[in-house]
């Protein structure tokens, strides 16, 4: 063989000569090592290199660590305590650090682990470049925007959080994502991220993905973006679709928000897509079978159920039976006594209640239900418990112009008509007589179930005085009263309490009156003659003439008398003085 020259470093195997033994050559290789080990004694640490160490020891104020040098390096303690305040580094542990530039700490050279952080943060950073992407932790809110902790402190606009700026950020705080490097400068740590370029560039490659899939009828998964008045905007995935409260549910709803809230995840079936105008519209409702297709299986006049009120309205409440399935109770049909102006006099929303179907329209999605069907209806028994005749004791709740309401049981009141207060008075208002709140007895006159009506009458509580009228007051009789009314066509007498009798305008002289009011004034006193008591109106006819007529005939029979002639009594002359009246 012939001789070969070869080039090697330090750390190469020594070549073994043909005439070196094992000893010699073992001998070599230890040479060697301790050469290296020589060289790396001799090394010393540059000023911004950055290396591995390993913690060896860690004392009050420092962490010594092993940088592989003659002697240990020392890192200040408070760079290894975290915003908790604990310290996050043990012995062991692989640290990079960084040399700084001619100090040291008890005879160690001082190191920085944050330095070394940093630079080899900034490394990774200018590698991936502007428009690269790099992971990062939201840290806190600035001026303008947040701080991000990329391994040294980054600038995330306000306008690049999210795909909505807006709203409050401290959510986003503490919470970690990917980012891209918007601006990079080193020099002046100048580093400018985004958030929101990554996730519009996600959104229009799922709504790429979406819309070249999306078919109508199909049912896909979205997430309830934002509510309005008329429904809600579902993402389904880089598109959105209108959810219309219409199309939430099969039963009633008031709003959308009573359904769905933000956030949700919802199935949907898309219902109609206008891929030139880009809208969907969605279903929720289409999603399950309508309730409504056999609801007469279910649901028959007369049966009994139980639901929740889900709404009041002016003329009723709605009551939910189960999903989509609501009836209505109408404002008529909550109380067989109580007259209900507002179902809330009643009904409160969220209440659990019973009912009675009193009819189901499938077509028109409708069924009636009723309230005071499922107790007994008090006009059925009344009878029972208040024959007529029977003598009540009750409050007047109401006062009219034709009678008065009294309160004859909870929500059962009876009408004193204003024709049965008084068996004699002329009652033009009973407001002249009671008030509201006043403890009154009547009699009961009858009773209609079918129309719920209850008459009284307070004079029926006494005898009638004008079944001995006719046999009090006789034609031809004489009476003596004050004045109670004068009017165009004569004066009326009260001639006993409660009792009155009419001089009519022909029966006050015999010569010609042209006003009763020229006459009489109310409370004088008068008196008269009966002519005529009418038993079915209830009027007595007076009269002042015939009284005068008899009375200037008895003085001339009385004075013929005295010069020896036939007398008669003032009676019989009032008699045929009547008489003639009559027959005129």
């Amino acid at each position: 063989m012939g001789d070969e020259k070869r080039t090697f470093k330090k750390k190469d195997m020594p070549i073994r000569r043909l005439h070196d033994t094992d000893e010699e050559l073992e001998q070599s290789e230890q040479g060697g090592e301790f050469a290296d080990l020589f060289q790396d004694s001799l090394r010393q640490p540059q000023s911004g290199e950055v290396v591995k160490a390993v913690v060896v020891q860690i004392e009050q104020d420092v962490v010594l660590v092993d940088v592989g040098y003659k002697s240990e390096g020392a890192i200040r303690i408070g760079e290894f305590i975290d915003e908790n305040g604990e310290l996050n580094v043990k012995v062991g542990d692989e640290v990079n650090v960084y040399f700084e530039r001619g100090e040291n700490i008890r005879g160690h050279m001082v190191l920085s682990k944050k330095k070394a952080d940093s630079q080899v943060a900034w490394e990774t950073i200018a590698a991936a470049g502007e428009g690269g992407v790099i992971e990062g932790k939201i840290t806190g809110k600035v001026k303008g925007g947040m701080t991000v902790d990329v391994g040294v402190e980054a600038f995330l606009p306000a306008s690049q959080v999210d795909l909505r700026p807006g709203g409050n950020m401290d959510r986003f705080v503490g919470q970690t994502y990917q980012f891209r490097i918007l601006k990079l400068n080193r020099k002046r740590g100048n580093l400018v991220l985004s958030r929101r370029v990554l996730l519009e560039e996600d959104r229009d490659k799922a709504r790429t993905e979406t819309l070249a899939t999306l078919k109508e009828g199909d049912i896909v998964s979205g997430v309830v973006k934002n509510i309005a008045e008329y429904g809600a905007f579902v993402d389904l995935g880089g598109v959105d679709g209108l959810l219309h409260v219409t199309d939430m549910s099969w039963g009633r709803l008031g709003h959308p928000s009573e359904m769905v809230k933000v956030g949700d995840t919802l199935n949907v079936m898309v219902l109609k897509y206008d891929r030139e105008k880009g809208k969907i519209s969605l279903g929720l409702k289409q999603t399950v079978p309508d309730p409504w297709l056999n609801v007469g299986d279910r649901y028959r006049e007369g049966e009994r159920v139980s639901g929740k009120v889900v709404s009041l309205t002016d003329y009723g409440a709605f009551i939910s039976l189960e999903d989509g399935i609501e009836g209505l109770v109408h404002v008529s049909e909550m109380s067989w006594t109580r007259r209900v102006r507002h179902p809330s006099e009643i009904l409160k929303v969220g209440e659990d209640v019973e009912a009675v179907i009193l009819g189901v329209d499938p077509g028109n999605r409708r069924i009636s239900l009723g309230l005071k069907q499922t107790e007994v209806n008090p006009w059925t028994v009344i009878g029972e418990r208040y024959p007529v005749g029977t003598k009540i004791e009750g409050q007047i709740k109401n006062i009219t112009d034709f009678g008065v309401f009294i309160g004859i049981e909870d929500g059962i009141d009876g009408l004193v008509h204003v024709s049965d207060i008084s068996w004699t008075r002329r009652v033009k208002h009973p407001g002249e007589l009671f008030t509201k709140g006043q403890t009154v007895q009547a009699v009961v006159l009858n009773i209609d179930v079918e129309n719920e009506r209850l008459s009284l009458g307070i004079k029926q509580l006494v005898a009638d005085p004008w079944e001995e009228i006719p046999r009090k007051y006789r034609p031809g009789s004489k009476v003596h009263g004050r004045v109670t009314s004068v009017t165009d066509f004569g004066i009326f007498v009260e001639i006993e309490e409660g009792i009155e009798g009419l001089i009519h305008v022909s029966e006050i002289s015999h010569e010609k009156v042209s006003s009763p009011k020229d006459f009489a004034n109310v409370g004088d006193e008068l008196e008269a003659v009966v002519l005529n008591v009418d038993m079915v109106e209830k009027k007595i006819a007076l009269s002042i003439k015939a009284l005068h007529a008899a009375m200037e005939k008895a003085e001339l029979a009385s004075y013929m008398g005295s010069q020896g002639e036939a007398t008669s009594s003032f009676g019989d002359l009032l008699k045929e003085k009547l008489k003639k009246s009559t027959e005129e």
